[in-house]
């Protein structure tokens, strides 16, 4: 009786954290960085306050929290779409076109809302590992066009993406299809020298 007991505790803080994030993927989806407090997660989730920091010690380690679980989902998603397609140029336009799609999902859209300055060294290099492996998935395709300075040319493609998902989540004038479309064009011009 005492396993299943335990199990049931573990099952229960588990669902607990994932609630927690949950609520603030919404809060940093809805209102950027000065939604996600300690006070709206409890009220999200129904914990009391001094509940939420149980799990978390702050703001910061929720947002390395959700960067930790998301990530590699977005970056499946990325491979997935470059892995379908079948010339370099196709596979640099499915990374392009793949991580400017994931703009409007509420996982990519929490984690953009938070500035880096408020994350430990320690979470910076932990987000800078995960956008490495993003940007090495895309050097095999600029190699096999033969540039010379693949994981350069890969960063400044990742640069070009960048630049359109700001462009995109700041409500710009221009339609999120319209940045799509035009930042594949500036990459693929650009990819092919």
């Amino acid at each position: 009786m005492p396993r299943i007991r335990a199990a049931s505790v573990a099952e229960h803080r588990t669902m607990q954290r994932g609630a927690l994030l949950d609520a603030a993927r919404s809060l940093l989806s809805e209102g950027g960085t000065e939604a996600l407090t300690f006070p709206a997660l409890a009220e999200r989730t129904g914990l009391a306050r001094s509940s939420v920091y149980e799990y978390f010690r702050s703001r910061a380690a929720v947002v390395e929290e959700l960067c930790a679980v998301d990530f590699p989902v977005w970056a499946a998603e990325v491979e997935a779409a470059m892995d379908r397609a079948d010339t370099p140029e196709a596979k640099i336009e499915a990374y392009v076109r793949q991580q400017l799609a994931l703009v409007g999902d509420r996982r990519h859209r929490a984690v953009v809302a938070i500035s880096a300055g408020e994350l430990d060294a320690g979470a910076r290099e932990k987000i800078r590992a995960a956008h490495g492996g993003l940007i090495a998935m895309v050097v095999e395709a600029l190699m096999s066009l033969g540039h010379e300075q693949p994981r350069l040319a890969a960063m400044l493609l990742q640069g070009v993406v960048d630049a359109a998902v700001r462009r995109i989540e700041l409500g710009a004038a221009e339609e999120p299809h319209r940045i799509t479309e035009a930042a594949v064009s500036m990459a693929l011009r650009g990819v092919r020298g």
